[in-house]
């Protein structure tokens, strides 16, 4: 089996919003096949310490801020700072994703970035739901498999989102992008 990514997220995280175009293009580029696996962070974060982000520090709410402008501007990638809609229950956007075509998941995925992050727009609300399953073919959520995909990235020590698996080495961080390409050119 060629390159295979395992490509592990949130469609409420703004950083993975940041990469995804990115990271899709750099799979086709490589020709790498991306496994689009929504993970459940509220599972993953007590576990590996993290926080959600109303329980971290004020000073580390506010850096985030300054660098989710920073990265959007040295991107070019419009972004939302502080959406209306945020935070958000993201668990049936991730089991929609879950619910699709393999084939069909990074596009949905995407389109559910962009509509937190760069159109405004709720991820629980059932007529965007509706709206983007029906355009990428998605049957109604996937819990199962949801847990499934939450269950393995515990395993595979995966703590933060965008998490690239390639070969079993984590690249956390859609900052991490260029090393992962690096990886895949090998």
């Amino acid at each position: 089996m060629g390159k295979v990514v395992d490509y592990y997220l949130t469609p409420s995280s703004p950083w993975t919003y940041l990469g995804h175009a990115r990271f899709a293009a750099l799979a086709t580029k490589s020709g790498a096949t991306v496994q689009v696996k929504p993970v459940d962070y509220g599972v993953v974060f007590p576990q590996s310490g993290g926080l959600p982000l109303a329980k971290r520090a004020p000073q580390r709410q506010a850096y985030r801020l300054v660098e989710l402008k920073r990265w959007s501007e040295f991107l070019g990638v419009p972004i939302v700072i502080q959406p209306k809609f945020f935070p958000v229950n993201a668990t049936p956007a991730a089991e929609l994703i879950c619910g699709a075509p393999a084939a069909k998941r990074m596009a949905l995925a995407g389109d559910l970035l962009s509509a937190l992050w760069r159109d405004d727009r709720n991820l629980a609300d059932p007529v965007l739901l509706q709206e983007l399953g029906q355009k990428h073919g998605a049957t109604p959520g996937d819990k199962a498999l949801f847990e499934a995909y939450t269950l393995e990235a515990l395993g595979r020590q995966v703590f933060g989102a965008p998490s690239y698996v390639y070969r079993d080495e984590i690249f956390w961080g859609q900052d991490r992008l260029e090393l992962l390409e690096r990886a895949l050119s090998k």
